[in-house]
C-alpha cells in the first residue's frame, strides 16, 4: 500500500479525485459513467496504488479490488463491468473526462461538434480553436498546454489502446447543399441561433464562432453589430441574408455576387 501521510501525497490523491469525478454541474454526472466508482472507492484505489491517472482504470482487474477493504467480488465485478463499458461512452464526454482546463462538459462538446475527432483537436492552431463556440483565447492556450504534455500524451495513448471513443459519430445529412462550406451568422434569426446551427450541420456545412478570412458566408441576421459587418467586407466574406441561406439549401447553389450585392 502507498503511503498517505505526507501532504504531498494527500494533494496529488485530491486531484487524482477531482480528474476523475468531475462532475457536469447542471446533471451531477461524472464524464465517463462507471457506476460504483465514487470517491471512497477513488480514494482507495489511489491509496493501493492501483491508480494513478484515469487510463489506469482500464487495466484493472476484478481480482484486484476484491481483495480491497469494503469492497467485495460481487461489487468488484460490478465496477469492472462498468469500466469496460465506459468504452462507448460519447466523444463530447470522454474529451471532458480528459480534465482540460477550463473545458467543461458544454465547452467539450463545442469542440466535439465543430472537430468532431481528438485528432483533429489536439492538431488545432490557436487560431483554428477560438472558431468554435464558447472557445476563447484563454481555453486555447489551455488546450495546447495540455497537448504538450508528454504524461498527457501518454495517457491519451493508453486511453486509445482502451477503445475509447476518440471521434463523433457520423452526422446523417438531410443534404450536401452546403457540403465544403463555412458560416458564421451573427444577429437574431427567425429561428433560434442552435436551430440554425444545426440546419447548417445537417445540410454538411460547418459553423465558426467568429468572423475571419476562414468563413465563406456570413448569414446576416437582425442587429448585428456593424463591425462584424465591417470586418467580413474586408476579408471579402459573402455576406447573405437569412432567406438567401434558406435558398441555397432549397437550391443546392451558391449566392451569386449580384445578389449579395443589391443587399447592402
Amino acid at each position: 500500500m502507498m503511503e498517505t501521510g505526507s501532504g504531498e501525497t494527500a494533494r496529488t490523491a485530491s486531484l487524482l479525485k477531482e480528474k476523475l469525478l468531475q462532475r457536469a454541474p447542471e446533471h451531477g454526472k461524472y464524464p465517463m459513467d462507471i457506476e460504483g466508482l465514487g470517491e471512497e472507492t477513488v480514494e482507495l484505489l489511489y491509496e493501493n496504488g492501483l491508480v494513478h491517472d484515469v487510463a489506469d482504470l482500464y487495466d484493472l482487474k476484478a481480482g484486484q479490488l476484491a481483495e480491497l477493504p469494503r469492497l467485495g467480488e460481487k461489487s468488484a465485478d460490478n465496477i469492472i463491468r462498468s469500466i469496460r463499458g465506459s468504452v462507448e461512452v460519447p466523444f463530447r464526454r470522454v474529451l471532458f473526462g480528459l480534465g482540460i482546463r477550463f473545458v467543461g462538459e458544454t465547452t467539450a462538446k463545442y469542440l466535439a461538434e465543430h472537430f468532431r475527432s481528438l485528432d483533429a483537436v489536439m492538431r488545432a492552431t490557436r487560431e483554428e480553436l477560438v472558431e468554435a463556440d464558447e472557445v476563447g483565447g484563454r481555453i486555447a492556450d489551455a488546450i495546447i498546454e495540455y497537448f504538450a504534455e508528454e504524461d498527457n500524451l501518454r495517457i491519451i495513448r493508453r486511453l486509445r489502446a482502451a477503445g475509447l471513443q476518440f471521434e463523433a459519430e457520423a452526422r446523417r445529412l438531410a443534404s450536401e447543399a452546403l457540403a465544403g462550406r463555412r458560416f458564421a451568422g451573427p444577429g437574431k434569426f427567425t429561428r433560434s441561433r442552435d436551430g440554425m446551427k444545426e440546419l447548417i450541420e445537417l445540410h454538411g456545412g460547418r459553423n465558426l464562432a467568429a468572423v475571419s478570412g476562414s468563413v465563406d458566408y456570413l448569414v446576416a441576421g437582425d442587429k448585428m453589430g456593424p463591425a462584424k459587418l465591417k470586418k467580413a467586407e474586408k476579408l471579402g466574406v459573402r455576406i447573405i441574408s437569412e432567406e438567401e441561406f434558406i435558398a441555397m439549401i432549397e437550391g443546392g447553389g451558391p449566392v451569386e455576387k449580384a445578389a449579395q450585392q443589391e443587399l447592402f
